[in-house]
């Protein structure tokens, strides 16, 4: 499946090491120039920025979704292709999920870290069939990616769970994974429950 958008959940921290961002900015380019539209949460700080500014720099497109409450504060990037404004976070991530066909994750906080794990599991549910890939740029996952394995070893979830996610560690990984990656069977959300 050719995919032409990708959702992408990441920082938007501006206080962290220079290797996010240039990890973002070689991502972005990449996406734009393999014609790979970005929809992100339309930050204009940090990661989210960068992915913004060097998406639309070489070229891409970038729709930016957020919620009223954050444009209100003046956290909005201002020359994004598309703006999408939601009601509040609920939408702003079903709006996310839906406009993009894969998922994006670079390291990120709470929020980062609270739609990467509520996108693997509307996928374990078997209501989003798309890749998701996380940027391991610098490891930053590696507790995470335990985590998840405990769960694995501890059968709260299936051995077949591990396929729900794909791990890159550089911007070219991500890029071959969205071009390679299958579509995972919805009807295996069936099998969520482990017994």
């Amino acid at each position: 499946m050719e995919r032409k958008s990708v959702t992408i959940y990441c920082a938007s921290s501006p206080m962290v090491d220079e290797c996010f961002f240039d990890a973002a900015q070689e991502l972005a380019t990449l996406l734009a120039k393999h014609n790979k539209s970005i929809v992100y949460g339309a930050g204009k700080m940090g990661l989210m920025g960068c992915i913004a500014d060097h998406a639309l720099k070489n070229g891409g497109s970038v729709t930016g979704v957020i919620p009223r409450f954050m444009v209100e504060r003046d956290w909005c990037h201002k020359e994004l292709t598309h703006l999408v404004v939601t009601e509040d976070m609920h939408e702003r991530k079903q709006t996310m999920a839906r406009i993009g066909n894969a998922a994006i994750a670079l390291p990120g906080g709470c929020g980062t870290l609270e739609e990467l794990l509520e996108i693997i599991t509307w996928k374990q549910l078997g209501l989003y069939t798309h890749p998701i890939i996380i940027l391991n740029t610098a490891g930053y996952y590696d507790p995470l990616l335990k985590m998840l394995q405990n769960a694995l070893d501890y059968r709260f979830m299936r051995d077949i769970h591990a396929q729900l996610w794909h791990v890159a560690h550089t911007p070219e990984e991500v890029i071959e994974a969205l071009n390679t990656l299958p579509e995972w069977d919805s009807s295996l959300g069936k099998i969520a429950v482990v017994k």
